[in-house]
């Protein structure tokens, strides 16, 4: 259950909303190149319009290193907002000081204005109060949209939060709802699937959902060093030395419920059209890498996935941005596709794959933020939702 105020729990009748939204967008040539977290927000600013409200957009782009560097400017992501809502949307060339006090000030009920990135100023990665302040004086009302960077404490996710009052849009509380739901009150059997390249990044995951899944199925380059752990030679697979106790201690700890790759697709080289060859998961010879998980394996967490009531996925299965590697993760797609479960995919690079495989569609829900939900899953609060008022 979300505990936050929501844009539905505030009259917004003639007030100015500041919304915080990730349009942490691919730009090329001046041109957006996934619309998708554009999209995303645009449920939460039709519904502030229609309720009488004028709209403050405001989010970061890149990393320009807390200065203005025009390959990082919000305003092609401005221009195609207008498109895509079929109406005029502001620019300012800054998100606080006179360019942007200027813009607020001619705002009307209906208006929509998109200001420049946040971080071309050093101030809001740091979480600056100054600079939240500043932001926080252009309008009467805060809402935080942006779960993609709720897990960052910065002066535009959770410094403005402390100077307005302020709630969830609607995608942030979609997020939450779904991915809290999923941890705090699965419907069972609950089973998560984590893959990706390492498994320090994933440890707190891991620890948090040993307590709470009734599997946990793991793939990708983290695999690599569980079987290391396990006194397996592994070639030149990647493989993270300095966690091979950590991952000796939650294969024990796991036990069945911690389920491993039994076979793997390797090869000398991580190229398109190479040789590979299925083996299963022992000696992998030298010169050789493992870079999926290989058939048997596919079909064993296959059918995990199809008894299951609750799946969380967060990472591939193995390289999979070349195709030759790409098929234990897009076979997990079609895994989860075809299930009966409620299905939870967190953002980055599972979410690109389940775009990829076409198959979307047939997800309970794909989430915006990959950094986020993998913090959410490990059982930690996010900043950018803690500041929230409470319902």
């Amino acid at each position: 259950m979300f505990a936050k105020k929501s844009v539905r729990d505030i009259d917004v009748k003639g007030k100015k909303v500041l919304v915080r939204v990730d349009f942490n967008v691919p730009i090329k040539e001046g041109v957006v190149q996934d619309d998708t977290r554009v999209r995303a927000a645009l449920p939460t600013i039709n519904y502030l319009l229609e309720k009488g409200a004028a709209v403050i957009l405001c989010s970061h782009l890149g990393r320009p290193k807390g200065t203005p560097d025009p390959k990082y400017t919000m305003k092609p992501v401005a221009e195609y907002l207008g498109k895509l809502m079929g109406k005029p949307v502001a620019f300012a060339e800054d998100c606080v000081g006179e360019p942007a006090e200027k813009a607020a000030a001619t705002l009307k009920p209906g208006d929509v204005l998109v200001l420049e990135n946040t971080r071309y100023h050093a101030g809001e990665e740091k979480n600056d109060l100054d600079l939240a302040k500043q932001m926080a004086s252009l309008a009467d009302v805060y809402v935080n949209d942006a779960f993609g960077s709720a897990h960052r404490a910065h002066s535009s996710t959770e410094g403005v939060a402390r100077f307005l009052p302020a709630v969830a849009g609607f995608l942030m509380e979609k997020e939450i709802e779904y991915l809290g739901q999923a941890i705090d009150d699965p419907k069972r059997p609950f089973v998560a699937i984590l893959g990706g390249a390492k498994v320090s990044d994933k440890i707190g995951v891991i620890k948090n959902l040993l307590a709470k899944a009734d599997a946990i199925l793991i793939g990708g380059g983290m695999a690599n060093t569980f079987f290391k752990a396990q006194g397996y030679p592994i070639g030149d697979s990647l493989v993270e030395d300095e966690v091979l106790d950590l991952a000796r201690e939650l294969i024990a700890q796991g036990g069945t419920k911690l389920r491993l790759p039994v076979d793997a697709v390797i090869a000398e080289k991580m190229e398109e059209g190479v040789e590979t060859k299925v083996v299963p998961v022992g000696p992998t010879p030298d010169g050789w890498r493992i870079l999926d998980v290989g058939p048997q394996t596919i079909e064993a967490y296959g059918k995990v996935i199809a008894g299951a009531a609750t799946v969380v996925w967060n990472g591939p299965m193995g390289v999979f941005e070349v195709p030759t590697f790409a098929k234990g993760t897009f076979e997990v797609a079609k895994a989860l596709a075809a299930s009966k479960c409620v299905s939870i995919v967190g953002g980055g690079d599972s979410a690109s794959a389940i775009q990829k495989s076409g198959l979307a569609d047939k997800i309970t829900h794909i989430s915006t933020g990959g950094g986020a939900s993998l913090e959410m899953l490990e059982g930690i609060a996010l900043p950018g939702v803690a500041a929230l008022q409470d319902k």
